[in-house]
C-alpha cells in the first residue's frame, strides 16, 4: 500500500481548509490522488455569482462556456466589475449570444470602451450548441448565467445553466423545506 498518496490527499484538504478559513473567495478542487500522479490544487477564482438564480429557476444542468472579451474587459473582470443580473444566453445562427450581461469600463482605461451592455459570443462546440437547442425548444427551458469566473489557466469563463422557471407556490416550498431542515439541524445540535 502507498501511504504518500494519503499523505498528499490530507495536506490537499488542510491546504484547502486553510485557505477557505481565511475566506479569499477562491473555489478549490483536487484531483484524484494516485501513487503516480500526487493530488495538485486547481483554483478557480469567482468574479460575480448569480444568487437570484437558484431561487427564481430550477436547475436542470449546467454547461461551462468561453466568452469572447474585447478591449480593457478582462481588466474590469478581474477588479470583480461584472453584473449578472438579468443575464440569460440564446442560440442565433448557431451561435450562443449572452445577453444583459454588463461589465463596467476599466477604471485606468484611457478610451475606447466597448459598450457595457453589449451581447456576447460564447464559445461551445457545435455538439453542444445543438443540444441545447434541442432541449430549450422542445423542454421550454430557458439558458441563465449562473456564474462568472478565471479558470485554473486565466480563462474567463461562464457557468450556464439550463433551468425552468419556478412559480410562486414552488418558492415558498422550497423555503419550508429549508426551514424545517434548519429546525432539524438545530434540534440535532442541542441534543449533543
Amino acid at each position: 500500500m502507498f501511504y504518500g498518496a494519503y499523505i498528499i490527499l490530507y495536506l490537499n484538504l488542510f491546504a484547502i481548509w486553510c485557505l477557505h478559513g481565511r475566506r479569499i473567495g477562491v473555489i478549490l478542487a483536487f484531483e484524484r490522488v494516485t501513487p503516480r500522479r500526487p493530488g495538485t490544487l486547481i483554483i478557480m477564482k469567482n468574479i460575480v455569482v448569480n444568487r437570484k438564480a437558484r431561487h427564481d429557476y430550477q436547475i436542470v444542468e449546467t454547461i461551462e462556456a468561453g466568452i469572447v472579451l474585447q478591449g480593457n474587459e478582462v481588466k474590469s473582470l478581474r477588479e470583480g466589475n461584472a453584473n449578472l443580473r438579468d443575464c440569460f444566453a440564446v442560440v442565433e445562427d448557431g451561435e450562443v449570444i449572452l445577453k444583459g450581461l454588463h461589465i463596467s469600463p476599466y477604471s485606468h482605461a484611457t478610451y475606447d470602451a466597448p459598450d457595457p451592455r453589449r451581447d456576447r459570443k460564447l464559445l461551445l462546440n457545435k455538439m453542444e450548441i445543438k443540444r441545447l437547442v434541442g432541449k430549450t425548444r422542445v423542454k421550454g427551458l430557458t439558458l441563465i448565467a449562473l456564474k462568472l469566473y478565471f479558470n485554473a489557466r486565466g480563462k474567463a469563463k461562464v457557468e450556464l445553466a439550463l433551468a425552468k422557471g419556478k412559480r410562486q407556490y414552488d418558492k415558498r416550498h422550497d423555503l419550508a423545506e429549508r426551514d424545517a431542515k434548519r429546525e432539524i439541524e438545530r434540534a440535532t445540535r442541542r441534543r449533543r
